[in-house]
């Protein structure tokens, strides 16, 4: 004997209905997402253009100065010192962490390709936490690895549908068909 379920039609066709609590969640991660991307689009922001706070007006990108010579060439310390420094100043380098800041907080903000964000963030993330090992206030642990972990619970929830445009991005015909894409 087989059980059988039972559907009504008000079951299959009734769209779910939010809690407060549900939707309050969204907004918590939607502000996250947010918050994080300005994060990384403040970073880019003040290398290129040398705002003053992280980065002097004569060391903007813009003025000839390099985004990543005065960190990997300077603060870096532990086993990966050696790779950091080598790297230190090349444009390949600079160009691929300054289209990476950049990219990666866009996307954030609009809540577009949150995914390829989360990855792309989430490496670059982990590597600048390989450059100072280990961290200076813990044995392991520190901020970047904590927005990393952030970036994937962004992706993981859809974070770009509340307060951004993911709904919108998810319909176009390329994501549809390359769902990472979102």
């Amino acid at each position: 004997m087989t059980a059988t379920i039972e559907r009504t039609p008000a079951a299959t066709n009734a769209p779910a209905v939010e809690t407060p609590r549900q939707k309050a969640t969204r907004y918590v991660w939607a502000g996250l997402r947010i918050a994080l991307g300005w994060i990384f689009l403040w970073a880019f922001l003040d290398k290129m253009f040398g705002l003053g706070h992280e980065t002097p007006t004569k060391n903007a990108w813009i003025n000839g100065g390099s985004p990543t010579k005065g960190f990997l060439g300077n603060a870096v310390a532990g086993p990966f010192a050696g790779v950091y420094h080598d790297i230190a100043g090349a444009a390949w380098a600079d160009w691929l962490f300054m289209l990476g800041l950049l990219g990666i907080g866009v996307a954030l903000l609009l809540g577009v390709g949150t995914r390829i964000a989360a990855v792309a963030g989430g490496l670059l993330l982990v590597l600048m936490w390989t450059a100072v090992l280990p961290p200076e206030n813990n044995p392991f642990m520190d901020d970047h690895l904590i927005y990393a972990g952030l970036l994937a619970g962004l992706a993981l929830v859809g974070a770009g549908n509340t307060l951004g445009l993911g709904r919108a991005w998810a319909k176009l015909p390329l994501v549809q068909r390359l769902p990472w894409l979102k």
